[in-house]
This record gives structure tokens, sequence and C-alpha cells, in this order.
């Protein structure tokens, strides 16, 4: 699993620039089947995303999230855009985070009519509950100009079907509302997502914002008005549970680290790469976030820490210049290098924040290179004992 990083899914182009303007320093990203992808990072967190464009439909969306969690293995999957409001107290603009999908389109007909066979996947507990927690803080940002603070985020059911619905009287329209009427939203790629995830055992959100009310008035002057607001509102909720879901991979890997007592293995990792190159951090003992010199606890400073990334960087760029590194990787690496080695040297209150965070994203990038990510771990533990 690639504990950095979350997979973020969208339909439409509108959507997906909702998402990338929430990003900072998106890299092209090929699949050898021709997928591109995007991968930036949430400004001020390690959290990387990976950003795709399925198309409309959940066969094309289930398609490209099983790839997706196939090329990246994430944390999570996220499918972020609009949708079509059933009920009057769903607003426009407000955002639904998917409590469960039906795939609506399953059904049996028979002499006295349509019986629903329905499909239907349920969130997992940990992400509905880090929603639900980030709705009631009211704190996340983003989404267009205009008063934030009416934007509602709601749970509950959405529906996802085959065909746009785009009426309140239609047959099928009533006979959705008869058998999903616990249904807040429908639209028409949740399905396909959730099946991929369920298969492929990766957790999957689905989170829309609210454009229209599937009542004929698409394609109107309202709905043109709404649209990019929405997107916007519900990508913004997105990108923020991706950086928390990633913060959470943090603390709980640091918790398990402190657990278990791992430590020790960490001075002896320090200590074989101080042995076997002189770019390592040349420590004896780690406590806390403190680096001890020579057997002598002191905290690692600024000129010890700046030294010790112009080391890291000679090996960034050997491994860049050997291929074991792609260009753009490198360069993406050089400019966070750039950032920590910035901060080290300050002696600003807000530097080990600043030097560990780019550090993190730093680990991020070169996650497939073992020597360099083993490198950079003494690293952020000093970075983080910067006064």
């Amino acid at each position: 699993m690639s504990k950095d990083l979350v997979v973020v899914l969208t339909a439409l182009n509108l959507e997906y620039e909702a998402v990338r303007r929430n990003l900072a320093g998106p890299r092209l990203h090929r699949h050898r089947r021709g997928t591109r992808f995007e991968v930036g990072t949430v400004p001020g967190t390690s959290c990387r995303v990976a950003l795709a464009l399925t198309n409309k439909g959940n066969h094309p969306a289930a398609v490209l999230a099983e790839r997706a969690i196939q090329e990246f293995s994430p944390v999570a999957v996220l499918f972020v855009g609009v949708a079509g409001a059933l009920w009057e107290s769903t607003g426009l603009g407000d955002v639904v985070m998917a409590t469960h999908v039906y795939a609506y389109h399953g059904g049996t007909s028979e002499d006295d009519g349509l019986k629903a066979r329905p499909r239907a996947w349920e969130a997992p507990h940990g992400i509905s509950q880090l929603g639900a927690h980030l709705a009631r803080a009211g704190d996340w940002a983003g989404g267009p100009p205009g008063d934030k603070s009416a934007t509602r985020v709601h749970f509950g059911a959405i529906a996802a079907g085959e065909v746009v619905q785009n009426s309140r009287i239609s047959a099928e329209a009533e006979w959705i509302r008869q058998h999903y009427n616990d249904a807040l939203a429908i639209e028409m790629e949740a399905a396909g997502v959730a099946q991929a995830g369920h298969l492929n055992g990766a957790p999957v959100a689905v989170i829309r914002g609210i454009s229209d009310r599937a009542d004929g008035t698409k394609s109107s002057a309202e709905d043109r008005n709404w649209q990019p607001r929405a997107a916007a509102n519900a990508a913004a909720f997105a990108v923020r549970l991706a950086a928390e879901l990633i913060g959470e991979q943090e603390q709980i890997a640091m918790n398990e680290y402190y657990r278990t007592g791992r430590t020790d293995k960490l001075r002896e990792q320090v200590s074989n790469t101080a042995r076997s190159s002189q770019v390592g951090i040349m420590a004896r003992t780690v406590t806390g976030s403190n680096v001890h010199f020579n057997g002598r606890p002191q905290a690692s400073g600024p000129t010890d820490l700046a030294a010790e990334l112009d080391g890291f960087r000679e090996h960034l760029d050997r491994a860049g210049a050997v291929g074991a590194l792609d260009e753009d990787t490198c360069q993406a690496a050089r400019a966070e290098l750039d950032i920590a080695g910035r901060a080290a040297r300050k002696k600003a209150s807000g530097s080990r924040k600043e030097a560990t965070m780019a550090l993190k994203r730093l680990r991020g990038l070169v996650a497939d290179h073992d020597e360099l990510a083993a490198m950079l771990e003494p690293l952020i533990t000093a970075a983080g004992g910067l006064s």
C-alpha cells in the first residue's frame, strides 16, 4: 500500500479541474495502457493525490477505478463530482457523502410490473466516521467565492444507474423514489467504483455536490450556474478528507512504531547508514525527536541537518543519473529538498513543521527506492527536533 496516496476519480472535466485546483505540483503519470493520471500534493500536508478522469457511466468508472488501485495501491479511492438531488431537503450546492451506494438498475420484469433487485455497497466505517467528523468541525476549506457557511454536508444513500435522470414525473423517476426512497442523490458512476473497490480490497468513498434536482432543469441557466459551485464544494471536502486519511495513517504508524519498541531498529538503521555512507546522519541514539551525536545527547541543529540534506542530494542525483528514478520524480524531489533545506537553515518557529512536511512529501516521491527512503527516516526525525 502507498501509505501517503489517495486516488481521486471524476467523470467530467469540470469536476477534474475542481479537484486539480486544490493540488500543488501535479505531474503526469502515464499508465502503460494509456490512462493519464496527475499526481499532486495537498498543500501543507504529506498527502499525495492521484487524479484521473473516467468519463460517464458505471462501467468505465469501474475499469478505471480498478486500474488506479492496481497502479497505486492507494489508502482509499474517492469518487468526486456532481449529482442530482432526489428530495427538497438537500440543497443546491450541498455535499452528499454516501453511506451506501445502490445500483438501482438491477430488477426483474413481471406481469405486475418491474420489481427491484438492487445491489448495495456500504461505505467503510472509518471513512464514514472521519467524514462525519469533518462535517461537524465545519472547517474544510475551498470552494467558490460566497457564503461557505451555508454549505451543508449530508450523509445517506446514493443511487447510481446508467441513464441521466431529468424528470420528476416519468415512470422511472417515480419507480426510483418508490423503491429507493432513502437515497439522497442520483448519479451514474458510484456503483462501478464501489464494485471495483470491493473486489480489490480498497476503501471507497463517494462525495457529490448537488448541482440540480433531477427534475427537468438540467442544462438550464440555473444548472450551469450551480454545476461549478457544486463541483468545487465536493472537491474541497474530498481533498480535505484525503489529507485527513493520510494524517490518520501516519499517526497509526507512529503509534505502532512506539508501541512495538522499534526505536532500537531505527538506531540500528541509522548506525548502519552512517557506517556505509557519508550521507546519513552520524547518530548513535534517537530519543523522541532529538538526535544524539557521538554518544552525547544534543539536538540536531539547522547547520547539521542542512549539511545532511546537501549530502542526500548527491545520492538523489546519482539515482536519477542511473535511471533508478525518472526525471519528473527527480525534479519534484529536488524541489521538496530545497524547501526542507531552506527551512533547516531558518530559526523561525514554523521551520520544524515546514522541513518535516517537505521531507515526508519527498519520502513519498522516492518510496520505491529503498535506499533513499531509508536515508530519509533519520532526516525526518532530525527535522522534527529543530528548535
